[in-house]
């Protein structure tokens, strides 16, 4: 099993119905062996992976350039009980880049008519 690239962006390859691969530059954090990536819900990466969990992991830099070789992955939801363990990564190795962003999406949804959770939190295995 090849671990998962640890670089500050990672091109996250998701992949359509038909099999044609759609790559997103996206920040992850290391959590064990995985991969953590926090995502808004409505994005196209969270609709292809509720059809295959099957994805590939490269790192990249902020504009998606690929700088090394992708791994194959297998994605999933976390669990509402398993968010603080995710979301501490994702503060570990973010920052406080990352606390602005969470703070103000948590403010945007108390203040919104939606009570669904607007954002998805992956977890990214190595295959």
């Amino acid at each position: 099993m090849t671990p998962l690239p640890r670089s500050e962006y990672v091109s996250l390859t998701t992949f359509r119905r038909t099999g044609v691969p759609v790559a997103t530059p996206v920040w992850a954090a290391a959590d064990g062996d995985t991969l953590v990536v926090w995502t808004r819900a409505d994005s196209g990466k969270v609709k292809r992976l509720r059809h295959t969990t099957r994805v590939t992991v490269a790192p990249c830099d902020v504009r998606g350039r690929v700088q090394g070789p992708a791994v194959d992955g297998e994605a999933e939801f976390v669990a509402p009980a398993d968010r603080p363990r995710a979301l501490a990564a994702l503060r570990r190795d973010y920052g406080l880049t990352f606390r602005l962003g969470y703070v103000t999406s948590r403010l945007w949804h108390r203040l919104g008519r939606s009570g669904e959770e607007r954002h998805e939190i992956i977890r990214v295995h190595p295959a």
